[in-house]
């Protein structure tokens, strides 16, 4: 593995002179979030070597390198899910390569079913913590001694500091900002009824099939972390609504915008 990210990141910085200092991942439907973006240079995932290829609608697949709020980014358009077929590790491989190319932050904007009966469709709803329902972890074999220790410590995963700003931003800009716990499944089927019964009375307030590997992994490589999340649907156990990926994405790219605006302004928050 550490062959494989060493190639991915010596291919890279052969392509771009510029060293990220955030990463972003964005969702189903939220590649707009990139679009205030100056890239530099853009590629597919295709191109790069050992990279996943993104096969789920609404994402784009592409790497892109640029700057934004004048702060470094490497942003990917678009991301991977154990329901795609990859592994733990297949999914998290761009964290390893972000990690490896000098990125400190990493950003995730992700597409959420709500399950707080509080909130509504096209909510943002920023991450508090997680509850890991995949029964996968990229952690998981030989540890990868020069990323993180084999037990790595997950009771502060999301910056305190990142969030305080996002409330502030939030306030400022007159966005209503849910705050909650993602719980993370494996799909790609839907959640029923009694499923989510069931994640609401773990804690959960949204539901989803990515973030939480990519956070590991990240918490594993000494990165700070910072989630918001798109609420796409509310799902309520009693008066369950039938739900289509394309009014998932329809919902987020309307959010999409929320989230960029609060992404770009912890960049510009962030100390120079």
């Amino acid at each position: 593995m550490l062959e494989l990210i060493a190639e991915a990141v010596d291919f890279l910085k052969s392509k771009v002179k510029l060293a990220p200092r955030v990463g972003l991942i964005t969702g189903t439907g939220l590649g707009d979030i990139t679009r205030n973006v100056r890239v530099a240079f853009r590629l597919s995932y295709e191109e790069v070597p050992h990279f996943p290829r993104s096969t789920t609608a609404g994402h784009q697949g592409t790497l892109a390198f640029g700057h934004l709020a004048e702060c470094p980014v490497v942003a990917m358009e678009g991301r991977f899910h154990l329901y795609e077929g990859y592994s733990p590790q297949e999914i998290t491989f761009p964290i390893r390569v972000m990690s490896k190319l000098g990125v400190k932050i990493l950003m995730i904007a992700s597409a959420a079913g709500g399950l707080n009966p509080c909130f509504e469709p096209g909510d943002a709803m920023m991450v508090t913590d997680h509850i890991n329902l995949t029964a996968r972890n990229p952690l998981i074999g030989a540890n990868l001694d020069e990323f993180g220790p084999r037990f790595p410590d997950m009771s502060c995963v999301y910056d305190r500091a990142l969030m305080t700003i996002v409330r502030e931003e939030a306030l400022k800009y007159g966005i209503l900002l849910r705050e909650g716990v993602y719980a993370g499944i494996l799909g790609p089927s839907l959640e029923t009824p009694a499923e989510t019964r069931f994640l609401r009375m773990i804690g959960a307030d949204a539901v989803g099939m990515s973030t939480v590997l990519e956070v590991i992994a990240a918490v594993h490589s000494g990165l700070r972390v910072i989630v918001i999340a798109a609420i796409t649907n509310v799902n309520l156990p009693d008066c369950m609504k039938s739900t289509s990926l394309e009014e998932v994405i329809a919902v987020a790219t309307k959010a999409g915008p929320k989230l960029a605006l609060l992404l770009e302004r912890v960049i510009a928050k962030l100390p120079r």
